[in-house]
């Protein structure tokens, strides 16, 4: 079926209905799978899964970024089959069959159906089967199955067919060589990546049917897509050699494995030592909060030693946020779960403690971490998001600027601006003598803070504490908000106006995902809805907002709310508190 190279006509995920049908539809299929077998090929919730649809109408399913996990020969799920792939992982996920030997199996690793007399029959006796069941296919003395089909006949059949020209078996639906996606990362588990010949690029495809005459199919296979027998003899030699997979994870390479030799204490105590130097060295208190994910990725990794993998599984711990919780408990750090984001947040660390204090950091250059994102707008999330409030001196307290020898036409964060107050109070000696923690307001400040504020007939204060001196003089002054991105800067009068992410139904009980607010942040709209529809394999589209000219939201198709908020703070550094979600889809 894709012995030639064909091209993916569509490519998108599954939603959770279409998740859950599909694990009931291969739970039927499958009747001898158990839960942990169907888990292991279609994790639940965890990942997301994702059909691409071919011009011949197989669909195939796999998990996002790996490989292929099932297709389905006729697109309504009544010819459904496990990937060779999933069988390396789930062996017993199908019954088998097994061929008589190596002279049988280099047919059938070039296309060709099975038949009866290529079957090696145990000493009990054929299983009994039925017609259109799906079986695998393995060669003595290895439990990786090289093809998938479905049976054309019964047991009883193909007892009564024997050797003869009427036994037809299993057609090949799939097989080791068959082609799906071409990627040198398809390989088999106990071969490497770049081998010319012994790679698998996709799945197999054989439903077994086929003539007796198992040579003459697989010799028309053979010259219709240009396979050289010899080649198939290679391929052949090396098929007893595949091994199933210890574990669902790639080989890692071999500078990468040291960490593997060390004890789990030992793990736990380069863990800790990491998370010190990052303390020390590249976390800042202005960065704060950041989320557990970015802790790890940008802080943690970098300062492992050359040539050693960290890995959380390893530890005792087991988990990023149990390890953060625990270093928060012994008063290390601050974190606390994030309810929306489903992670765990690091909010203050105490600089203070102990084994901070009692830490040397090491002076070296750091490990870049090399980090594989998804699509990325050009240019945009590769620069870092300034987000700041800033004031400008109105009517009201020009005097005490000009007082104190400060421009009247400048922008001033909040601290300066508290800082323009308290120079004033420091020139006039305003302190209240007999109370320390007061200022004494004369004419020129007592207009700045109250004037136009007081309501007639009532007095004017005579004095104000100190801690809410400069939060009255604030409010006095005209706020704008600055943001910059790269040699990009804009000031605009108001206080910031939030990114909304709202997800609402459409006709027909479809979800649908509306953005808006996104020119506050210096994001084009036209260019990030053509990013998430890339990145979400959805249809997206921009339109004006009514009555806001100038202003445009972004439509994306489907409920992606959660995912859609984290690729904002994640790629392009918008803060979290200036994201609003709404989800009127829940009840």
């Amino acid at each position: 079926m894709f012995k030639k190279h064909v091209d993916v006509k569509a490519l998108q995920r599954l939603s959770g209905a279409d998740k859950k049908k599909l694990r009931r539809t291969a739970k039927e299929r499958f009747p001898q799978a158990s839960d942990a077998d169907l888990d292991a090929i279609l994790p639940p919730k965890v990942v997301e899964v994702t059909v691409a649809k071919y011009p011949n109408r197989v669909l195939v399913y796999g998990i996002e970024g790996e490989f292929p996990m099932l297709f389905d020969i006729d697109g309504r799920g009544h010819e459904l089959f496990p990937t060779v792939y999933a069988l390396w992982k789930v062996p017993d996920l199908l019954p088998a069959f097994t061929l008589k030997g190596g002279e049988v199996s280099r047919f059938i690793l070039g296309g060709a159906d099975l038949m009866f007399p290529g079957v090696s029959i145990p000493p009990e006796g054929l299983p009994s089967f039925q017609p259109g069941q799906p079986w695998s296919v393995k060669v003595p003395g290895n439990p990786a199955p090289i093809a998938v089909g479905a049976t054309t006949m019964s047991s009883n059949e193909a007892l009564k067919a024997g050797d003869s020209a009427d036994g037809r078996y299993v057609p090949n639906e799939g097989f080791y060589e068959d082609i799906v996606v071409e990627d040198p990362n398809y390989a088999s588990p106990s071969q490497p990546a770049d081998s010319s010949e012994d790679h698998v690029e996709g799945m197999h495809d054989s439903t077994i049917e086929g003539e007796e005459a198992a040579v003459d199919v697989s010799e028309s296979h053979t010259t219709d897509h240009d396979i050289h027998v010899e080649a198939i003899e290679d391929l052949t030699a090396g098929v007893s050699e595949v091994k199933l997979p210890e574990d669902n994870a790639t080989e890692e390479p071999t500078e990468e494995r040291e960490h593997q030799n060390l004890s789990t204490e030992e793990i736990d105590s380069l863990l800790d030592k990491c998370l010190l130097q990052a303390l020390h060295t590249s976390v800042k208190d202005k960065d704060l909060p950041i989320p557990g994910s970015t802790l790890w990725s940008n802080h943690i990794l970098p300062c492992r030693p050359t040539g050693v993998t960290l890995d959380i599984k390893k530890s005792s711990h087991k988990k990023l946020s149990k390890w953060l919780q625990s270093k928060s408990s012994a008063g290390l750090i601050s974190s606390k779960e994030d309810k929306h984001k489903k992670e765990v947040m690091l909010l203050r660390i105490n600089r203070g403690h102990p084994d901070y204090m009692a830490f040397k950091p090491e002076k070296r250059v750091q490990e870049p971490v090399v980090q594989h994102d998804n699509v990325v707008a050009e240019g945009s999330s590769t620069k870092q998001l300034e987000v700041a409030e800033t004031y400008k001196p109105s009517s009201h307290v020009n005097p005490i600027f000009m007082a104190v020898g400060a421009d009247t036409s400048k922008y001033y964060s909040a601290s300066e601006a508290s800082d323009i107050v308290f120079r004033y109070v420091e020139k006039e000696n305003l302190v209240k003598q007999t109370d320390k923690a007061k200022v004494v307001l004369d004419v020129a400040l007592c207009d700045a803070l109250y004037k136009g504020a007081i309501k007639k007939g009532s007095a004017y204060p005579t004095e104000i504490h100190k801690r809410d001196l400069g939060s009255t003089f604030l409010n006095r002054m005209q706020i704008h908000h600055r943001v910059a991105r790269g040699n990009e800067v804009v000031i605009r009068k108001g206080a910031i106006r939030t990114i909304q992410i709202m997800t609402e139904r459409r006709q027909g009980n479809k979800k649908m995902t509306r953005l808006s607010g996104l020119e506050c942040f210096l994001m084009d709209p036209d260019s990030l809805a053509s990013e998430l529809q890339k990145k979400f394999a959805c249809s997206t589209t921009t339109a004006e907002l009514p009555g806001k000219k100038g202003q445009h939201e972004v439509l994306v198709q489907g409920g992606v709310i959660d995912d859609l908020a984290k690729h904002l703070v994640d790629h392009y550094g918008v803060p979290k508190r200036f994201i609003e979600v709404l989800d009127k889809t829940k009840r």
